[in-house]
């Protein structure tokens, strides 16, 4: 085995300016930081690097760190996830292989579920959609069809951490709250009802669920065909947990008069149809950044890698090798 100062971490992508955080607490533990470009590579780029550095630890954000990958380090002890969702990570290969994987399932609960209901508010009160009018020119008060948050339904489909906040915010509003979740909790104000019954009542869709196998295509053209005339879809979750192609079915159709979308499911392309459209609000998988939740998701993922290759448990485990 490499001596402690030798020892490798692979950054694979970063979503901010610099290493600088990642790299001071690996190399203030006297371990060697390693980075891929801050875009992310493709799963064999990926592959190719840690052939070529043999990491013990692997950081990334985005990038795909394939069962190949995994396999290709020798002495791999954690893949540690820059993030929450794990979709990226072929975990059960790193099980098999004896090898930790982590997140950081916590670090962005309130800027999540702040872009949820901003995107909320942006639909009732018609904020983008004013915006966009009054910079080509127009002043048009009076055409204004606006909702009262107060007087709606709204369906959150995946009530974990963020999904509960959410829904914390939107009592504020007096708004009428309904839950779809796989394992239902006590919430007071919060009504548990399946999810075909949810998307029949709400007027408005917030989707907090996981992407996994089940969760793929979870809305999908059956679903939103189930919605009210004119209901507003949210996802920031992940872009594979809602069918985009169904989504553009629904906007044509009037089913859906508009969308929030934080994700998308072959980000970064945007297709035209959901460019086009009035009533689609679109931002580039921001939901999770603020100043203040990128610190703390960089320093506590890295705190793990550390935690780690000193020989001591994670502290944020997602499986049991």
């Amino acid at each position: 085995m490499n001596s402690t100062r030798t020892r490798t971490v692979l950054l694979t992508d970063f979503a901010w300016p610099d290493d600088s955080i990642e790299r001071g607490i690996i190399e203030s533990a006297g371990f060697k930081l390693v980075s891929g470009p801050a875009n992310p590579a493709s799963p064999d780029v990926i592959e190719a690097m840690v052939r070529e550095h043999q990491p013990e630890a692997i950081l990334t954000c985005w990038a795909q760190v394939s069962a190949a990958a995994i396999e290709a380090a020798a002495n791999l002890k954690i893949v540690a996830r820059l993030g929450v969702g794990l979709d990226n990570i072929a975990v059960d290969q790193a099980t098999r292989g004896g090898i930790w994987v982590t997140n950081v399932p916590d670090y962005c609960v309130e800027e999540v579920s702040d872009h949820a209901v901003g995107l909320a508010l942006a639909w009732t009160r018609g904020l983008v959609s004013f915006d966009r009018d009054v910079q080509q020119g127009n002043w048009n008060p009076a055409g204004a069809a606006l909702r009262r948050l107060g007087n709606l339904t709204v369906g959150i489909v995946g009530f974990g951490r963020i999904g509960r906040r959410t829904a914390q915010k939107l009592q504020a509003f007096n708004a009428r709250l309904l839950a779809f979740d796989p394992y239902p909790v006590n919430d007071a104000g919060v009504t548990f009802v399946v999810l075909d019954e949810l998307m029949r009542q709400a007027d408005i869709v917030i989707v907090h669920a996981p992407l996994t196998p089940t969760t793929h295509h979870l809305i999908d053209q059956t679903r939103l065909d189930q919605l009210k005339p004119g209901s507003f879809l949210i996802n920031v979750s992940r872009g594979g947990v809602v069918d985009t192609d169904a989504v553009i079915r629904a906007l044509q159709s009037g089913q859906l008069s508009g969308a929030g979308l934080d994700v998308l499911e072959q980000e970064p392309q945007v297709p035209a149809e959901l460019l086009q459209h009035p009533g689609v609000i679109i931002t580039p998988h921001v939901a999770f950044s603020s100043d203040a939740s990128l610190v703390e998701l960089r320093q506590r993922a890295s705190e793990e890698v550390v935690r780690v290759l000193l020989g001591e448990q994670p502290q944020q485990a997602r499986n049991t090798p």
